[in-house]
């Protein structure tokens, strides 16, 4: 076993560093893939061109915000603008940013392993507890954490998002950071990364319930009904007398909630959270401060003002709508968002990173301005419940359909804006397809993840039977 453990780990490492050596072979010559001004791959809050001008406008005296093109943090602004000015022998000017996508690629992979071992040990041990698994099998649970890692690594949307200078890697890094600070009980890591994702995009901010439910109830689990009638079960088996079994079974009644750690993760929030912004102020005093921030970052997120195509479906809808209506479609498409988070915190409470995943793919399909590196994001989550939903329908269609997505997108752009030979349609009709195969994911992988949850209640109800 120790030489199998070995021999997977190796194998594991080799397939990480050659992922990294081929992304140092593409960053070598990006002018030929010209990845950074594809609409899939950059997006007005992830190009690093835009930052770049930002970044020039602000070493002129002027705010980064004039002109319209950068709507990004100012802090990111400050750590990566002067790096787009730096070469190294002659090289590009952005290789060095380049350099800090792969390492934010790496850092996030090795992040979601940790994750993905802390749910592999629990699902071994809940599977234990309640009966379904023997000492003797534990070798029929995937290794969820390496296959995540790996997917992530190699995920084409991943390796075009680095490749293509956009800033989805330090944003899909901030997530992650904050799920493993939660997974791992350490709290003001999990408040950092909460701060800084929602900082950098906004709708990270989702990602609160999920990482109260881990804080406060721990990592993902069957039902918690499930766990009380098994307990209570034992508790008859082995008590010898009357008030024992009362003792015990009054003990199992309820898992309890921390709360003081949810209230530890609240204030460390708060603290971040004025901390970033007090930079933020520092950083803009002479051009507008906070306000100017809050305008020209979130109020651009939720007011869509650049309708440039992406493979989003809210730039092709607002340049029709009359704008009578604008405001009142913006509400409507932003709170279809909010209108979704209460119903699955509370029919999901019990898988809270399972709930994290959700919530992302959600905000993918329903974002103002998305791209390919948020899809990266959710499909290698999905990869960590890998023994939960590897029954999951659909999956080869799904497959085929993102890749059919994936290749088409290039050709239909090609088409309609340098051949002249198609219109927008042809564009925003593939956008469309995109968002119908992102719902169907969602709503096959909450279907497969409940109805593994159904089978464990009926397989404990049996087992319980059987040793009645």
């Amino acid at each position: 076993m120790a030489e199998e453990q070995k021999k997977k780990l190796c194998r594991f490492w080799i397939w990480a560093l050659s992922s990294v050596a081929f992304r140092l072979i593409l960053i070598s010559f990006p002018g030929n893939l010209n990845l950074s001004s594809r609409p899939e791959v950059s997006t007005p809050l992830t190009s690093i061109r835009r930052l770049a001008e930002g970044y020039w406008l602000k070493q002129a005296s002027m705010s980064p915000y004039a002109g319209s093109m950068y709507h990004g943090s100012p802090l990111l602004l400050s750590v990566l603008g002067p790096l787009t000015v730096q070469r190294i022998k002659g090289q590009p000017s952005h290789l060095l940013c380049s350099l800090v996508f792969v390492i934010a690629d790496i850092l996030s992979a090795m992040l979601l392993r940790g994750i993905g071992q802390k749910l592999q040990m629990a699902y071994g041990l809940n599977a234990r507890l309640l009966g379904f698994l023997k000492s003797s099998r534990d070798k029929v649970i995937l290794p969820c954490g390496d296959i995540a890692a790996l997917v992530y690594l190699w995920n084409p949307f991943t390796i075009v998002s680095c490749v293509g200078l956009s800033t989805s890697p330090i944003e899909d890094l901030a997530v992650i950071l904050a799920l493993f600070g939660a997974v791992t009980r350490r709290v003001p890591l999990a408040a950092f990364g909460l701060v800084i994702a929602t900082h950098l995009s906004l709708y990270p901010a989702t990602l609160t319930i999920p990482i109260i439910f881990l804080l406060g109830y721990g990592l993902d689990a069957p039902p918690i009904k499930l766990f009380l009638q098994t307990r209570s079960v034992e508790n008859e088996e082995t008590s010898t007398s009357t008030v024992s079994k009362q003792a015990k079974l009054k003990q199992t009644t309820h898992i309890p909630f921390l709360w003081k750690t949810v209230a530890h993760f609240l204030f460390w929030v708060l603290l971040w959270s004025l901390y970033v912004l007090v930079l933020c102020a520092l950083s803009l005093n002479k051009y507008g401060g906070l306000e100017e921030m809050f305008k020209r970052t979130y109020g651009f997120i939720l007011s869509i003002e650049d309708l440039s195509p992406n493979i989003g479906v809210f730039w092709y809808f607002f340049a029709e709508v009359f704008d009578f209506f604008r405001n009142f479609f913006l509400i409507v498409f932003h709170v279809n968002i909010l209108f979704m988070l209460l119903p699955l915190a509370i029919r999901l409470k019990h898988r809270p990173c399972f709930l994290a995943l959700i919530y992302l793919a959600i905000s993918s399909i329903l974002k103002s301005y998305p791209s390919v590196g948020d899809s990266a994001l959710y499909l290698s989550l999905w990869a960590l419940f890998v023994n939960e939903l590897i029954d999951m329908k659909f999956s080869f269609f799904l497959f085929c359909g993102y890749l059919g997505i994936s290749l088409l997108s290039p050709v239909m752009h090609n088409l309609w804006i340098w051949r002249g030979t198609g219109n927008a349609n042809f564009y925003f009709g593939n956008a469309i397809g995109y968002a119908c195969f992102q719902i169907v994911f969602v709503v096959e992988s909450v279907s497969a993840m409940l109805n593994h949850d159904r089978a464990l209640k009926r397989s404990n109800s049996n087992h319980r039977e059987v040793k009645s």
